[in-house]
């Protein structure tokens, strides 16, 4: 399956989970240590919003990363956003363009279908992370768990990964019967046990 439906498909679940959170649960906790659950849709937000830009020319403008207030609607907010990324995702010539993405490298541009996995990788994980933080059951779909697995083998282990503004935290060791989504998150510095 291509990472554009792949990356469709996680934005639709993490539609789905943030379309569950209400005014009262956003001062919250996240698996994202230094996020409240308010915070974290910020940010989700705002990375389709960039990500949006980017498959269309203009992710080099540091203003479309700009983390901007929830507003009056957060949940509308998110799925106006998301629907924003997945149509300038499907948008004809997306997976081969050149995405200027200045959190990753302001040096390099990535070619649109590694930039799409960048973002099905933390789509995938940032689901798990609102879904844990309400407490309610995840039930992703096996295979696009099994897709984002080599995504997030591929992101570099190391000492980067301890700073405040690191995408994840350092690895953690998986247990030998690990389900594939145990084993992803562990990969992302994520404990399947958080609460």
């Amino acid at each position: 399956m291509h990472i554009i439906e792949l990356d469709r498909r996680a934005v639709a679940e993490s539609v789905w989970v943030v379309s569950l959170v209400e005014p009262a649960a956003l001062g919250g906790p996240t698996p994202c240590a230094q996020w409240t659950l308010g915070d974290l849709i910020a940010h989700m937000t705002v990375q389709h919003r960039g990500f949006a830009a980017a498959a269309r020319g203009a992710g080099a403008d540091p203003r479309v990363w700009e983390v901007a207030p929830l507003g009056d609607d957060p949940v509308a907010a998110y799925a106006a956003a998301a629907e924003d990324v997945v149509a300038a995702f499907a948008e004809p010539g997306a997976a081969g363009a050149r995405f200027a993405l200045p959190e990753f490298s302001t040096e390099v541009t990535f070619r649109g279908e590694r930039a799409i996995g960048f973002h099905c990788l933390d789509y995938v994980v940032h689901t798990w992370d609102v879904a844990s933080a309400l407490g309610v059951p995840l039930d992703l779909p096996p295979d696009l768990v099994r897709a984002a697995l080599p995504l997030a083998e591929a992101v570099p282990d190391g000492p980067g990964r301890a700073e405040p503004a690191a995408a994840f935290a350092p690895r953690l060791a998986a247990a030998p019967d690990a389900t594939d989504l145990d084993r992803l998150l562990a990969l992302v510095g994520r404990s399947p046990d958080w609460r």
